[in-house]
């Protein structure tokens, strides 16, 4: 009866070791398959020219003398005037982007719309594809 009870024992106990290995296994491997908390960088589809360095731009941008999306977005707001330059205020962040075709925008002064372009990281300025009120 004692030889059974140490043979338990020494089943349990190794049992424990091995699902506190298999856990510890499980919680490194989670942490390596995590996204990184900033974008990874890669090379830019497009080329430039040799007078141009090439600096790689995080993925998800393409790379211009700014960085700019590379798919167009949807912004909404409301086209003011602002030191002279047509803006798109978004009520919702409070952010203000410039437009980069002023005269596109200019029919919109005053509505809300909905911009659909590329945006330029830099210097905050949308490439206009379409814009039209909401």
């Amino acid at each position: 009866m004692k030889n059974l009870l140490i043979r338990f024992m020494l089943a349990a106990a190794l049992t424990l070791v091995a699902f506190a290995r298999v856990s510890s296994a499980q919680a490194q491997q989670a942490d390596e398959d995590r996204a990184p908390a900033t974008p990874r960088q890669q090379q830019p589809a497009e080329t430039k020219s040799p007078g141009q360095p090439q600096v790689p731009a995080p993925s998800g941008y393409a790379h211009t003398n700014d960085a700019q999306t590379r798919q167009a977005l949807a912004f909404t707001g409301r086209i003011a005037n602002e030191k002279g330059k047509l803006v798109l205020k978004d009520p919702v962040t409070k952010m203000s982007y410039q437009l980069n075709d002023q005269s596109k925008a200019k029919p919109y002064v005053g509505k809300q719309v909905k911009v659909v372009g590329k945006l330029e990281m830099n210097s905050n300025t949308i490439h206009i594809d379409t814009i039209e009120p909401i």
